[in-house]
């Protein structure tokens, strides 16, 4: 069995620290962003990795992840247990306002990364005294070799719902954009392809629901996420509501038992060890910071991964 996991691990950053060893809060945007802060975020997304492990028996030989700001942090982060040195690092800076991307961390003695790349996006601006576009954090694309198959994942962090959603036509052209992309991989290449990330979008909505399918409306892709969320499973909160934004979505490829790997289940990976300790805030991700209050938990967002089940394995 292997385990393909994607994580939004809130604010990875290295300490706010200028060259005069003072904080410096304009680097990430968080209050008293220190070493020893830094140091314990490290040490709560290794653990649960590790947590993960003995739950499964097994690390995920692959691992998307979204809110990482820079390869330093990564570096860090992969020497930790239970990485202990041997994960790979595929990661690009964005042109993201926030300096915010996406990485793909890879078990180096089962993957081999053939090639990678970003897949970046501009939006105009049609306001005045402006720059004439935007730009968000960017797609990260690798193809990889794993027991002689190859298998092209795309890591995504869509932008965010705020401001009434002016956001959603962003988030469909770039799904729009990628579904071209897997479309050719799955028609001519004939591949697997994983498709994971934070979509700011749950699993039942237009954008997510379109991307499965190819022009003729037949299945190209399949989401066992829109299950867990039918079923009231979600991975991260707004308020009161319960959402799922954090999915991996598989070609229909890994449903066929005669291949390298192929799907067994989805799980939202929510132990009680990295859930909140506030009763009010049961069952919700226990959070580095609450706005400008710092908490020194986890994530805002839980680990989501799909168990793969490889020939003749259980």
């Amino acid at each position: 069995m292997e385990l393909f996991s994607f994580y939004n691990v809130e604010n990875l950053f290295l300490p706010d620290l200028k060259p005069n060893h003072k904080l410096d809060p304009t680097i990430s945007g968080l209050r008293n962003w220190d070493e020893k802060k830094y140091q314990n975020k490290l040490f709560k997304i290794s653990h649960v990795f590790q947590l993960m492990k003995e739950e499964n028996g097994v690390l995920p030989f692959m691992i998307g992840l979204s809110e990482i700001s820079g390869r330093k942090v990564l570096e860090d982060l992969v020497k930790m247990e239970p990485f202990n040195a041997e994960y790979g690092i595929v990661h690009y800076n964005s042109m993201d306002e926030r300096k915010v991307d996406v990485a793909l961390l890879y078990d180096k003695n089962k993957v081999e990364v053939i090639d990678s790349e970003t897949i970046t996006f501009f939006f105009e601006i049609l306001k005045k005294n402006t720059e004439n576009y935007d730009t968000t954090r960017d797609v990260l694309y690798s193809k990889v070799r794993y027991k002689g198959e190859i298998v092209n994942v795309f890591i995504a962090h869509l932008p965010s719902k705020r401001e009434k959603d002016i956001n959603k036509p962003k988030r469909a052209f770039i799904l729009n954009e990628i579904r071209g992309r897997i479309l050719n991989i799955v028609n001519e290449e004939k591949e697997h392809v994983i498709l994971c990330g934070d979509f700011n979008e749950n699993p039942d909505d237009e954008n997510l629901v379109k991307i499965l399918y190819d022009d003729v409306h037949g299945k190209v892709l399949e989401n066992p996420f829109q299950q867990l969320f039918s079923t009231r499973n979600y991975s991260t909160f707004h308020y009161k509501s319960g959402l799922l934004f954090d999915q991996i979505i598989l070609s229909k490829s890994f449903y066929n038992d005669n291949t390298a790997l192929s799907f067994q289940e989805a799980n939202i990976f929510k132990s009680e060890k990295i859930s909140s300790r506030n009763r009010k805030f049961e069952g919700r991700p226990f959070r580095t910071y609450a706005g400008t209050r710092y908490l020194g938990g986890y994530s805002d967002h839980f680990p989501v991964f799909v168990k793969l089940k490889g020939l003749n394995t259980t």
